[in-house]
């Protein structure tokens, strides 16, 4: 019996953790969704990166973060975009799905982009996103912790719309973008309920280069910084090295947050699978009870062939 109880007080004690965790978040600042790999998943925070591939592209991630804590962030994406004919107009469709303790986030995205040519080698597009977003609480999943009426109050679904803008200029060798993927800022639930949710305005800067150090490896630098109101500046910098193409290999820091190895593996010219593995460096990394983050990405390039020649890119 002393056993069993020590279990339960344990998984009591991590639930509780997380859920104040969240709910403090949310009083302040309610942020997006957040990535390791964003170097493959550019077009979840950059609308104007639809099409840019030159290629109809696939990609769907997972991430399940602060393994071993109950109620920890757990993260789905499904995207899709293609350039539209010989117009420079690029289409995306995406699906990203968050959740956080008893709360869940959706959101439905649909992205456009437009690019003009700025040279020979290099473009600059423009994106616009509209997003519509699905905020679902689960009062109920707090019954067996809180005997407080006000969180008695069934669960609740709030809708919202939203609409996202960003610009990205890129040649083959590098990029850079800055992009507000929700523009508005919505307060999901009204003072009269027992916690407030307001989605606040996620600034994004990305960059990246790609050198090549001999004619079978090549090294790709990258850059996120992410800055919202009521929030730390995220500040997200990887060192990658490509070999033969083929195989992907590095290491990420995120600023005062975590240290993360990546490795990723093209299994062909239209396939790719990559891995990354965050250890926390704050207070919650020392803690027994979380075992890091975690998170996959697979991506499917429909290739054009050129001739005897295919037209994979580096980002």
């Amino acid at each position: 019996m002393t056993v069993e109880n020590n279990r339960v007080g344990r998984n009591m004690r991590k639930y509780l953790f997380i859920l104040i965790l969240s709910l403090s978040a949310g009083m302040y600042a309610q942020q997006d969704a957040q990535y390791t790999q964003y170097m493959y998943n550019t077009v979840s925070v950059n609308p104007a990166y639809a099409g840019s591939r030159g290629h109809l592209s696939i990609a769907g991630l997972y991430r399940n973060q602060w393994l071993g804590l109950n109620g920890a962030p757990e993260t789905q994406t499904l995207n899709i975009h293609t350039p539209l004919g010989y117009r420079g107009i690029g289409l995306g469709l995406s699906v990203v799905n968050d959740k956080i303790g008893p709360t869940s986030e959706t959101y439905f995205d649909v992205d456009f982009s437009y690019t003009i040519r700025t040279s020979l080698d290099a473009k600059l597009s423009f994106g616009l996103k509209a997003s519509a977003h699905m905020l679902d609480i689960r009062y109920s999943e707090l019954d067996d912790y809180f005997t407080d009426d006000l969180l008695r109050q069934g669960d609740q679904t709030k809708f919202s719309p939203n609409i996202g803008a960003g610009v990205y200029y890129h040649t083959e060798r590098f990029y850079t973008g800055l992009s507000v993927p929700r523009i508005l800022e919505t307060s999901h639930f009204d003072t009269s309920s027992a916690t407030t949710a307001k989605e606040q305005i996620n600034v994004y800067l990305i960059t990246g280069y790609v050198w090549d150090l001999n004619p079978f490896l090549k090294f790709k630098p990258t850059l996120l910084t992410k800055a919202v109101q009521g929030a730390p500046l995220q500040v997200d910098l990887s060192a990658n090295f490509m070999l033969n193409e083929k195989f992907v290999g590095g290491l990420a820091y995120r600023w005062d947050a975590a240290f993360s190895g990546l490795i990723g593996f093209r299994v062909s010219d239209e396939m790719f699978i990559g891995l990354a593995y965050d250890r926390e460096i704050t207070d919650l990394g020392a803690t027994t009870f979380n075992d890091g983050s975690f998170e996959v990405i697979l991506r499917y390039d429909f290739l054009k062939n050129v001739g005897n020649l295919k037209s994979p890119r580096f980002f």
